[in-house]
């Protein structure tokens, strides 16, 4: 039996640090949001501070087509407001709140995995 590594199709974080992450080999320093589903490309995520986000900041995320949203709240953990999670909790969508770095690491597991998975990366500015 030959053993080789699962190869993913979907875009994958390969490096994060403080106020940049990098995705596929392409260096983001503004919030973006990474999705595992077929086509995907790394979105500019309008949100540059924890304090500013709105629900209207999550619908994105509800109408992407993911069974699970992973929100990185920044350098440290930071838990949305239950109304900003309005659109996500309309359609039945999890979300799983972490630090940004943590949902990074998380997102390229469950991405490799196959799941349908779509990360909010914040870097504040």
């Amino acid at each position: 039996m030959k053993l080789q590594p699962d190869k993913s199709s979907s875009l994958t974080i390969h490096a994060y640090g403080p106020g940049w992450i990098e995705v596929n080999g392409e260096k983001f320093s503004h919030s973006l949001t990474v999705s595992s589903l077929a086509g995907a490309v790394p979105e500019k995520w309008a949100v540059s501070q924890f304090g500013a986000l709105k629900a209207e900041d999550f619908e994105p995320l509800a109408n992407s087509g993911a069974e699970l949203v992973i929100f990185g709240s920044g350098q440290r953990l930071r838990f949305p407001q239950p109304i900003w999670l309005a659109p996500l909790i309309a359609r039945g969508i999890g979300l799983e709140t972490m630090d940004t770095a943590a949902a990074c690491r998380t997102y390229n597991i469950l991405a490799s995995e196959g799941r349908k998975v779509v990360v909010a990366l914040l870097l504040e500015t």
